[in-house]
C-alpha cells in the first residue's frame, strides 16, 4: 500500500516537493491509513504534515470518542521522528473543531450530510490556513470512487458523474484515490493501528452503505477484480471529460462580461457539438455564480435550445436568480435583477446626468458634420432649448435624418434592441415631441446642420 500511495502521487503530482498537507482526519480507518501513510512519506518525498479532526456532534458519545481517539493516535504514533543521517522531522500537529451540524441543517434548510460538509470543510480551510498548508488530504479511496460512480450511473449521469472522484480539486486532494479498502484494512493489520468504527457505516439505509454492501460484492463476485477495473474505466473517463472540457474552455473564453452578466453569440454555442456546447454553457454559468455551479441536464439542453431558435428574444429562467437570454444573435446570461428603471426629469444644458441605468452628457459645441449615430449625435441648439428624459410610449414616433418616419418601436424591432432594454432606453423630450432616442439618434426636425451650434449629446451605460 505505501508504494501503491507512493506511486499515485508522483504520476499526479499531488504533493509538490516543499509543500505542507493537512490531513483530514475522522479516526475511520481510512483516515487513520492516510495519515501514517504520508507521516511515512513526508521525508521521502519532501512535505510537511498536520493533521485535522472535525467533531459533528451527531453521534453523541460516539462522536467524542472518536475526537479523543484521534487526539491520541496522532500523539503516539505521529510524533518526532528521527532520521538516519541524524535529523528529525518534527511531531504532525493536530487542529480540532466542532459544530451543531443539525441545528445548523434546520437552520438553513440543509440536509444533514450537505450541512455537514459544508461545516467540515469550512473548518478544514480555516485550519489550513492556521497550519500554513497549501493542500487538505482526504481518505477517499478505490472502493469510495466505485460506489461514487455506480450511485451516479444509478442517477443518471454524463461523462463527469462517471469519471467518479477526482484526484484533486483546488487545494483537495486524495492520495488513496488507486487504493481499495481491503488494503486499507491489511495495512492497518500488518502494523497494528488501532481505529474507530462509525456506527452509522452498517446502516443500510443510506444509499452509499447499501451499494457498498449489497452491489459491490455482487459484482466483484460475478467478474472479480471488478473494483480495480472500474477505477481504472474512471480514470480514461476522466481524460475524455478533462479533453472535452478544455474545447469547451476555449469557447466559453469568447464571452464578455455586460451589463452585470455575460454576452456571447450564440451562433458560437449553437454551432459545435451537444457535448461541447453543453460544457461550455456549464463553463459560463459557473464563471457567472462564481464558481463551477452544478446545473442539470434539462436547464442545459433549455439553454441549448435557446441558442439554437429562432426567437430573438426568448428567455429562460435559472437558478440561482439567473435570467438566461436571446438579444437576437446574442447570449446574455444575466442575474435576475430586473432592469433598473430609469429615472425621468429634465436633463441639464448643459451637463451630465446619471439616470438609472444610463450616464448622458451635453455639452455645446459646432457640429462639424460628424455621422449622427445612436448613442453620440448633434441637436440643433436652436431647435433645443429645453430637454426632459422618460420612457417610450406608445405611439412615440421617429423620423431620423434621411430617413421616413415609424413608430420607435419599429425602430427598435429593425435595430435589433433586445425587447427587455426597450423600455429603459431613454426618449429625449422636448415641448412634447420626441427629439432623438438613445439606440436609435435624433430626429430630423431637431438634429443640427453642419456649422451650426449643437448640442452634443452622449451615451454611456452607468458603471
Amino acid at each position: 500500500m505505501l508504494k501503491t500511495v507512493e506511486t499515485f502521487i508522483r504520476e499526479q503530482d499531488l504533493i509538490p516537493a516543499g509543500s505542507t498537507v493537512l490531513c483530514a482526519v475522522s479516526g475511520g480507518a481510512d483516515s487513520v491509513a492516510m495519515l501514517h501513510v504520508l507521516y511515512r512519506l513526508r521525508d521521502k518525498l519532501n512535505f510537511q504534515l498536520a493533521a485535522a479532526h472535525y467533531n459533528h456532534k451527531l453521534r453523541g458519545a460516539e462522536s467524542d470518542r472518536d475526537e479523543r481517539f484521534v487526539e491520541q493516535f496522532v500523539q503516539l504514533c505521529c510524533g518526532r521522528h528521527r532520521l538516519l543521517d541524524g535529523g528529525v522531522l518534527p511531531a504532525v500537529v493536530l487542529y480540532t473543531g466542532s459544530g451543531d451540524v443539525a441545528g445548523q441543517a434546520r437552520l438553513k434548510g440543509l440536509g444533514i450530510e450537505e450541512a455537514a460538509r459544508d461545516m467540515r470543510y469550512s473548518f478544514l480551510r480555516q485550519a489550513a490556513r492556521e497550519a500554513g498548508a497549501d493542500l487538505i488530504a482526504t481518505a477517499h479511496t478505490a472502493s469510495d470512487n466505485v460506489e461514487t460512480i455506480l450511485f451516479h450511473l444509478a442517477r443518471g449521469s454524463g461523462l463527469r458523474g462517471l469519471g467518479g472522484i477526482l484526484p484533486r480539486r483546488e487545494e483537495v486532494i486524495r492520495p488513496l484515490l488507486t487504493t481499495t479498502r481491503r488494503q486499507v484494512e491489511d495495512y492497518l493489520s500488518r502494523l497494528c493501528l488501532p481505529h474507530m468504527e462509525d456506527s452509522s457505516n452498517e446502516d443500510d439505509g443510506y444509499t452509499r452503505n447499501r451499494i457498498r454492501h449489497q452491489v459491490l460484492p455482487v459484482l466483484e463476485d460475478i467478474s472479480p477484480g471488478f473494483l480495480a477495473r472500474m477505477a481504472d474505466t474512471a480514470a480514461l473517463l476522466r481524460a475524455d471529460e478533462a479533453c472535452l472540457t478544455s474545447l469547451a474552455q476555449t469557447l466559453a473564453d469568447q464571452a464578455v462580461s455586460e451589463g452585470g452578466g455575460l454576452s456571447i453569440e450564440a451562433k458560437l454555442i449553437a454551432d459545435v457539438p451537444d457535448p461541447i456546447a453543453s460544457r461550455a454553457l456549464r463553463l459560463l454559468l459557473g464563471r457567472l455564480w462564481g464558481g463551477d455551479q452544478n446545473c442539470s441536464s434539462a436547464h442545459l439542453n433549455a439553454l441549448l435550445r435557446l441558442c439554437r431558435g429562432g426567437d430573438p428574444s426568448a428567455e429562460l429562467f435559472l437558478p440561482h436568480s439567473t435570467n438566461a437570454r436571446r438579444a437576437y444573435g446574442a447570449l446574455l446570461l444575466v442575474p435576475r435583477l430586473g432592469p433598473i428603471p430609469l429615472e425621468e426629469g429634465p436633463v441639464p444644458l448643459p451637463g451630465e446626468l446619471d439616470c438609472g441605468p444610463w450616464r448622458i452628457s451635453c455639452r455645446p459645441e459646432d457640429y462639424g458634420g460628424q455621422p449622427q449615430g445612436p448613442w453620440d449625435f448633434w441637436l440643433d441648439r436652436g431647435a433645443v432649448s429645453a430637454l426632459s428624459l422618460r420612457s417610450r410610449r406608445t405611439g412615440d414616433r421617429l423620423t431620423p435624418p434621411g430617413r421616413l418616419g415609424k413608430t420607435v418601436k419599429k425602430w427598435m424591432i429593425e435595430a435589433r434592441l433586445p425587447r427587455f432594454r426597450r423600455e429603459v432606453l431613454p426618449v429625449f423630450d422636448c415641448g412634447g415631441r420626441t427629439a432623438a432616442v438613445a439606440g436609435l439618434g435624433p430626429d430630423r426636425a431637431f438634429a443640427a446642420l453642419p456649422g451650426r451650434s449643437a448640442w452634443h449629446v452622449i451615451i454611456r451605460a452607468a458603471e
